[in-house]
């Protein structure tokens, strides 16, 4: 009985959780301002939980970052500035999109940089082992003489 008992207390109190969560977002003058807040927090990325946004994160962290998004944007901040504000307070690893430059480019080019070497490679062994079977081994004299002792000597045995 009591088992069941819980579980309606839990039930009841699991729209307070999601009612909770909704709380967050109130507060914009229109509907437009509230999506943007959601863009926002849904493309930054929680430095504690690494694999959630920091809308999706329940960290304390996170949410001082909503926070942070919601300040600003009250005060009137574009989205760069917003972005770039977080980006400069916990680095270029709360962006889920970094910037493109010279390190992400590398990082971006490493893997086809690494298929392409291995592709030379590849073609390399296969040109060299075609050029091998290629070529006809000619004997000189005194190694064809050599050879046809040998094979003498073995028809005799």
């Amino acid at each position: 009985m009591r088992p069941l008992i819980a579980l309606i207390v839990l039930a009841a109190l699991l729209p307070l959780q999601v009612s909770a969560d909704e709380a967050n977002v109130e507060g914009f003058d229109s509907l437009q301002e509230e999506q943007r807040y959601r863009d926002l927090t849904a493309e930054l990325r929680c430095p504690k939980c690494q694999n959630q946004n920091i809308a999706d994160s329940n960290a304390p962290i996170a949410k001082d970052m909503r926070d942070r998004v919601y300040q600003m944007m009250q005060d009137g901040a574009s989205n760069e500035e917003i972005v770039g504000d977080l980006v400069g307070r916990f680095g270029e690893f709360v962006r889920y999109k970094p910037e493109v430059d010279r390190r992400t480019l590398l990082l971006w080019a490493t893997p086809a940089i690494a298929v392409g070497i291995g592709l030379l490679a590849v073609a390399s062994i296969i040109v060299r082992s075609r050029c091998r079977n290629g070529q006809k081994t000619v004997l000189t004299p005194e190694e064809q003489a050599r050879v046809d002792r040998l094979l003498a000597d073995k028809e005799r045995e």
